[in-house]
């Protein structure tokens, strides 16, 4: 045989292999591992998840070192307890209550505080009391993709949902970062659906206000 047919070969049987473990659930890679303690599960969902898992620490932290801390905690918890879930709910909620807890509790170790800002009251109103005008008049919805995600405006964006209490950021990043449902969310962060859905309306009304000043610059 030449040798290019045989690293060819190589190549789609080693691609194979990789595309067989990816089609394999969350579900069975935990049971795979739990069952013999199969290091290329576990491996799996690390692979899976670390990015996920990352973000969403780095979220609640604010801090990439902290963030750090709080990823290889998760981890190190997962290896030891993934016995434990039971698969009463998706395991990607299971895995991210676990991170939000991890996050709290170093969050809480190292005495950080939380800003001051409250929104359980916010409500944008303009100058003649109507909600949203103020938001509305600026509205900035329909700027191009190149000025909204542009290098600055990132920066910009990154800071006002860095200024969202702990709580708000977090239901942003589950529901409009990770995509949850509110269910998820709701399983997630042990909070009603109501809860979630209010604080996930607060949060981007809080964006799109302070956000409006920056982006209706691009008009003039």
């Amino acid at each position: 045989m030449e040798i290019g047919f045989i690293k060819k070969l190589i190549s789609i049987i080693v691609a194979n292999e990789d595309e067989q473990v990816a089609d394999i659930s969350d579900d069975e890679l935990v049971r795979r591992y739990v069952e013999s303690r199969d290091e290329s599960s576990f491996d799996e969902i690390v692979n899976r998840y670390s990015d996920r898992i990352y973000g969403f620490a780095l979220r609640i932290t604010r801090n990439t070192s902290d963030a750090e801390e709080v990823f290889q905690e998760v981890f190190l918890t997962l290896a030891k307890k993934l016995d434990t879930f039971r698969g009463e709910s998706k395991f990607s909620s299971w895995l991210y209550r676990i991170t939000a807890n991890a996050s709290y509790m170093y969050i809480r170790s190292q005495k950080k505080h939380e800003n001051n800002i409250s929104l359980e009251n916010y409500s944008p109103y303009d100058e003649k009391g109507t909600l949203m005008g103020r938001i509305m008049y600026k509205d900035w919805s329909s700027r191009p993709d190149i000025i909204i995600f542009n290098k600055e405006a990132i920066i910009i964006i990154e800071d006002a949902i860095n200024e969202l209490p702990e709580s708000y950021r977090t239901v942003l990043h589950l529901r409009d970062i990770e995509g949850l449902s509110n269910e998820e969310v709701s399983e997630v962060l042990e909070i009603t659906i109501p809860a979630v859905k209010s604080r996930l309306h607060r949060a981007r009304l809080f964006l799109r206000d302070k956000l409006s000043d920056y982006f209706q610059e691009w008009r003039k």
